[in-house]
C-alpha cells in the first residue's frame, strides 16, 4: 500500500498528469479542485502528503496551508506548494506560511516525484520501510510475511493490509470510516461493521494463549495499535 497523496489543483490537465505519474510510482492519489473542498476533506481524512496549488477557487492554497499549520492533526503534514509565482519574495512567503517545499510552474515531473519521495522519506520513513516492527510483531513487505515472536502468522489479504496500516501509524486512533477509506478504498461501498469483523479475525490470528492484544478498541471512536503494547514488550 503506497503513501496517500492529495493533489489540490484546479487545472484539470495538470491534475491528471500528476495523478498518472504519482500512481505510476505506487502512490494512492486523491484529487481536489477547490481549496474549500480540500479543507473540508482534510478535516475528515488526512493523507501522508499534500501537493497544493497556490491559486485555487474557494480558498487559496496559501490560506489553506496556514490553516493546516494551526491544527494539531495537520501541523506536521508534509506540503509541497505549486505556483506560477517565481519571485524570491513569494517563495519566502510560501515557505514562511508552512510549506515544506516549493515548485514553480512549469516544472519537471521527475523533479516533483523526487521531491515527493524525499519529503516522505524524511517525514514518514515507515511508509518506505521494507520491514515494519512493533513490539514483538514484524511485517516484511517484500516477502509479505508476518511473524510474532518469530512465530509465522498467515494473514488474509485484508487482515494483512489492516495490520500494515496500523504498523504505519502506531498509537493513532482511526474510526471505522477512516479504516474503510485507507484499507478498502474510497470507491468501494462496504458496511462499517465489516471493519469489526476483520479486526476480530486479525486479533484471533495475532493472539495466542495469553499474549497481549496489540489492538486497542476505543469506545465511540474506533481502533488503534496500542502504544502501551510496544512499551510492555520492552519491559
Amino acid at each position: 500500500m503506497g503513501a496517500r497523496i492529495m493533489v489540490v489543483e484546479d487545472e484539470e490537465a495538470l491534475t491528471e498528469l500528476l495523478r498518472y505519474n504519482l500512481e505510476g510510482d505506487g502512490y494512492d492519489v486523491e484529487t481536489v479542485m477547490r481549496g474549500d473542498d480540500a479543507d473540508t476533506r482534510l478535516k475528515e481524512h488526512i493523507p501522508d502528503l499534500i501537493v497544493l496549488d497556490w491559486m485555487l477557487p474557494g480558498l487559496s492554497g496559501i490560506e489553506l496551508c496556514r490553516r493546516l499549520r494551526t491544527r494539531p492533526e495537520t501541523k506536521q503534514l508534509p506540503i509541497i506548494m505549486l505556483t506560477a509565482r517565481g519571485e524570491e519574495s513569494e517563495r519566502v512567503r510560501g515557505l514562511a506560511t508552512g510549506a515544506d517545499d516549493y515548485i514553480v510552474k512549469p516544472f519537471s515531473v521527475p523533479e516533483l516525484l523526487a521531491r515527493v519521495k524525499g519529503l516522505l522519506r524524511r517525514a514518514s520513513p515507515e511508509r518506505l520501510a521494507t520491514v515494519l516492527a512493533y513490539g514483538d510483531i514484524e511485517l516484511d513487505r517484500d516477502k509479505r510475511r508476518v511473524a510474532r515472536s518469530g512465530r509465522p502468522i498467515d494473514l488474509g489479504p485484508t487482515e494483512y493490509r489492516l495490520l500494515e496500516f496500523f504498523l504505519e501509524h502506531p498509537g493513532r486512533v482511526f474510526s471505522r470510516e477512516q479504516l474503510l477509506d485507507s484499507v478498502w478504498g474510497r470507491d468501494i461501498y462496504i458496511d462499517e461493521r465489516t471493519v469489526d469483523v476483520h479486526i476480530g479475525r486479525l486479533r484471533k490470528l495475532l493472539n495466542l494463549g495469553r499474549e497481549q492484544d496489540p489492538i486497542r478498541t476505543v469506545r465511540g471512536a474506533g481502533y488503534a495499535l496500542d502504544d502501551r503494547f510496544a512499551k510492555a514488550e520492552q519491559t
